[in-house]
């Protein structure tokens, strides 16, 4: 059902790009057009140029869904810069990320779309945290460009007032929306947009900001974790080899693997996965493959072995 649901969803996004770019690309797209539709008959007119140009559909917008996608984007961006930071590649699976709950409608999108992120930045759990005080550090600051043309005068006081709020008070703050201070005698009215709310990062774990979202990523990489890492980048060169050798995708392949300390123990526990990944039902770790049998591949940096493969008639 999703895979129809895709090749639909694509379908309608490319017989409605045909009419919307027709007059730009007028052959290419009568071409995708006709193409398309002689396969589906969904369309009546001939060609793209006398059919009828795309209306605007309200009905199509879901603005639940966008929103939901924009958590998705904005915490795996998050969460692979986090990566990229410290230089833990996404193949090596991280144990856990914590999320910042400020209401429970925000817990519900991102559980819609939790299955996409882990997948996405390859961390195993969430931790959804409704109080963040003596977890996450939170540092506040004033947008001067938001502020600047309602407070102008004010700002100074403001700037003060600010800094001088507590952990609870910035909590408080990003739950609600909106803060009330006194500067010199007069009320200013703060909103989200008015400010900068920052995480510091916490002993063993990072920590990313962008607008309103917040995470921390755990980067403790334990021997269970590090060996499934080890897993993964066998699965990929196995996977590059096939390629190399032209196998088909269906077909199925014998593995030897030349024997190493950094990853022997590594294969053997995860020996079930490596074969389902790359449908290789018989896989060894021998002690040595002939330089002309085997393929010379880099694990790790400076860890190398040889690996053969082959395809079972």
């Amino acid at each position: 059902k999703d895979k129809l649901a895709a090749y639909q969803t694509l379908y309608q996004c490319l017989v409605t790009i045909a009419k919307l770019a027709s007059p730009v690309a007028p052959f290419y797209m009568d071409k995708l057009y006709t193409d398309l539709n002689s396969l589906s008959g969904l369309e009546k007119a001939e060609s793209v140029h006398l059919a009828e140009f795309p209306a605007f559909d309200d009905s199509a917008v879901d603005k639940q869904l966008e929103e939901r996608m924009d958590i998705a984007q904005k915490y795996s961006s998050m969460i692979l810069g986090l990566r990229r930071k410290v230089n833990i590649k996404v193949r090596q699976p991280l144990s856990k990320i914590m999320v910042p709950v400020t209401n429970h409608d925000f817990r519900g999108q991102f559980e819609a779309v939790k299955n996409l992120i882990m997948s996405e930045v390859n961390v195993k759990e969430v931790d959804y945290i409704s109080d963040t005080a003596g977890i996450l550090i939170k540092k506040i600051k004033p947008n001067f460009k938001s502020l600047g043309p309602r407070y102008g005068k004010l700002m100074k006081g403001i700037s003060a007032a600010v800094g001088l709020m507590t952990q609870a008070d910035i909590i408080a703050f990003e739950s609600n929306g909106n803060w009330q201070l006194k500067v010199d005698h007069e009320d200013v009215q703060l909103t989200l947009a008015d400010v900068e709310i920052i995480s510091e990062d916490i002993p063993g774990w990072l920590v990313a900001n962008e607008g309103k979202f917040t995470v921390a990523l755990d980067i403790t990489i334990t021997e269970d974790l590090r060996e499934e890492g080890i897993a993964r980048e066998f699965v990929n060169r196995i996977q590059n080899l096939r390629k190399e050798k032209g196998f088909d995708v269906t077909d199925k392949i014998q593995i030897a693997i030349k024997r190493h300390s950094y990853f022997n123990k590594a294969v053997e526990k995860h020996l079930q996965y490596i074969g389902s990944q790359t449908l290789a039902p018989v896989i060894e770790l021998v002690d040595s493959i002939p330089q002309h049998e085997g393929k010379l591949v880099e694990i790790e940096e400076d860890i190398t072995t040889l690996i053969k493969v082959e395809k079972i008639s």
